[in-house]
């Protein structure tokens, strides 16, 4: 691996940000790897946190929308622009834990894989009505797709190019990327982990728009 692309969606996340590149820089300093952080129109400070950092950290780059469009196309956005080997899709928030990015690195160079994923195993710090409604989700889902999706998937992963290149070609406007990452149809090993609670800040997602 010569390079690995972090691509991390951002909106309102002025408080995790630094937090977020000091936790990657120590878990990944043996790898080759660049952090594109992109701003998904937020209020707050967020931007100007970014180009600060981006200004003394040769490894990080950025992208800012000009308003907020959604975190699809901010993933769309993202992913465009990666240039690794492999890439990794990545909140900023900390509740995808850093410390697995070197586990899934390791397990697609090794052969065992074309993408490994999180997926959580408890909603520890989610209100119930949220639970509740999320395993609904999955279960109605499941029954009338031709794909399946796997419980408590996130968008935390770690693909090689060529999934990422697969993903980007097909042309839907609504796009949903957690389906599309199974429609096509590369091997996918699944690391579980316990829901962490953002290191700061607040959740960008209410109940209503989720």
């Amino acid at each position: 691996m010569d390079l690995l692309s972090i691509v991390v969606p951002c909106y309102n996340e002025e408080e995790s940000v630094e937090l977020f590149l000091s936790e990657i820089q120590s878990i990944l300093s043996d790898y080759n790897f660049e952090v594109i952080f992109v701003n998904d129109g937020s209020s707050d400070d967020t931007l100007n946190v970014i180009k600060d950092l981006a200004d003394s950290n040769s490894n990080v780059k950025y992208l800012s929308f000009s308003r907020n469009f959604g975190k699809e196309s901010v993933i769309y956005a993202g992913l465009s622009n990666a240039n690794g080997d492999l890439v990794c899709l990545m909140d900023a928030d900390l509740q995808h834990p850093p410390r697995l990015i070197p586990e899934m690195i390791e397990s697609i160079c090794a052969g065992e894989a074309d993408v490994v994923a999180a997926r959580r195993t408890s909603r520890k710090g989610e209100s119930m009505l949220k639970s509740i409604f999320s395993r609904m989700f999955y279960k109605v889902f499941n029954r009338v797709s031709q794909i399946t999706l796997v419980e408590g998937a996130t968008d935390f992963r770690v693909m090689k190019k060529v999934v990422v290149d697969a993903v980007l070609e097909l042309l839907e406007y609504n796009r949903f990327s957690k389906g599309l990452f199974q429609w096509v149809g590369f091997e996918t090993k699944w690391i579980p982990y316990e829901n962490v609670e953002r290191v700061a800040g607040e959740s960008g997602w209410s109940f209503s728009s989720l």
